[in-house]
């Protein structure tokens, strides 16, 4: 009897403790670390689904070891600024999330976020594992709150909710874009005073979140394109010592330099290459390797539809045809969204979280495909609804097709 009660407890442990994380390894990699040990060839990158544990350990000890043969490994790319999960199909309202007429600063588009949208494992087969999905707002000039995901399609998958705020600056079809500028100013200000009294029961949510900009627990992701108005963000953000990066900036290479000394990045379109407005009279597809040559930190974007987002890497491919290096390039889509973001990722290096691809070839030729991913170490798949529909429709049967599988 007591040995069958030893046997019921040692069960009973045995399901209530969580599964020992396996160990993975690939050998024989080509490793774009993206840090300062560069590129390492004929490597070893060992993981398991927390983090990275080494790199060319001296003994390779894992429950899975795969040989790369040569193949290109780099950390996941990160995509940012766009709506992945909260748009399903652009023409259809009821699948758009990103915006409403009320929307402010408080706006939280993560309550609305959907894992299992179509648009992931298309996105994934670019190589992106992390994305910041940035909410389009409203009428208010502020568009809401950015929030960070792991694209893995769970339901756990919104890691950050609430991250950073996003306004809208710039020309306006109706009336002057100073209004913006100075309300933006004024409500900074307020903050400021409000901030000195310390009357925290008195404070509104939407002051609460100017107060997390005012003590840089949030930045401040402002979406601007003319030279005039970055100069007039930079002033504010030294103004109100905030965290500002800027979007889009078009006509950042005209003010290269104060951007640089006043340590702002910027996260830009490299495949921009014509004026859309007299706000955009500088753009180009050398922007980005004139912004880094100044000393902005850059990191790359895709604007237009959210479902085009799988072509950052290919967005990357085009800055190096266009000035940047393929390692500055690299850093673009992993190391510099990365530190903007404030995600532990975008480097192969011990302790960073295991968001890792192994390419087919060079990453930034349209060619190339990815041949395995980890999230988080865990391997997840790239085959979209679109490859399942080919497959759907190439499949030899006597049936129609609409009976086929």
């Amino acid at each position: 009897m007591k040995n069958f009660k030893t046997s019921i407890i040692a069960l009973a442990l045995a399901t209530s403790l969580p599964a020992a994380a396996e160990t993975i390894a690939i050998t024989n990699a080509t490793l774009h670390t993206v840090t300062e040990q560069g590129v390492l060839e004929n490597a070893t990158i060992v993981f398991d689904q927390d983090k990275i544990i080494a790199i060319n350990p001296a003994k390779v000890e894992a429950e899975t070891i795969i040989d790369a043969q040569g193949k290109p490994v780099t950390p996941g790319l990160i995509g940012s600024m766009n709506q992945i999960g909260l748009v399903e199909v652009g023409a259809v309202s009821r699948t758009r999330d990103a915006g409403d007429k009320k929307a402010d600063i408080t706006f939280d588009a993560s309550l609305a976020f959907n894992p299992k949208s179509t648009v992931i494992p298309y996105t994934r087969k670019g190589g992106i594992t992390t994305n910041v999905v940035t909410p389009y707002g409203g009428d208010d000039m502020f568009k809401g709150q950015t929030f960070i995901v792991e694209l893995n399609g769970e339901f756990d998958s919104v890691v950050a909710a609430n991250q950073d705020v996003l306004v809208g600056l710039g020309s306006s079809s109706n009336g002057s874009r100073a209004i913006n500028m100075q309300k933006l100013d004024k409500k900074l200000a307020a903050a400021k005073e409000a901030s000195a009294k310390k009357d925290d029961a008195k404070i509104k949510d939407a002051d609460k979140v100017l107060h997390a900009l005012l003590a840089k627990e949030k930045t401040l992701f402002a979406n601007v394109d003319r030279a005039s108005d970055i100069m007039q963000l930079l002033a504010l953000k030294e103004r109100y010592d905030i965290n500002l990066v800027l979007v889009g900036a078009a006509d950042a290479v005209v003010v290269a330099q104060d951007i640089a000394k006043a340590n702002v990045p910027v996260v830009m379109d490299a495949m921009r290459n014509l004026p859309n407005s007299f706000d955009a009279l500088h753009t180009g597809l050398d922007n980005a390797a004139t912004l880094t040559a100044a000393g902005v930190k850059v990191a790359f974007m895709v604007t237009g539809d959210t479902h085009n987002a799988y072509q950052l890497r290919f967005n990357a491919g085009n800055a190096v045809a266009n000035g940047l290096t393929k390692q500055q390039a690299l850093e673009a889509v992993t190391v510099n969204p990365a530190q903007i973001y404030g995600v532990n990722a975008g480097q192969l290096a011990p302790g960073k979280r295991a968001d890792i691809v192994m390419w087919s070839n060079d990453p930034f030729e349209l060619s190339t495909k990815v041949e395995q991913m980890w999230i988080d170490g865990d391997e997840v798949s790239t085959q979209s609804r679109q490859d399942k529909l080919r497959d759907r429709y190439i499949a030899e049967s006597d049936m129609p097709r609409s009976y086929t599988k």
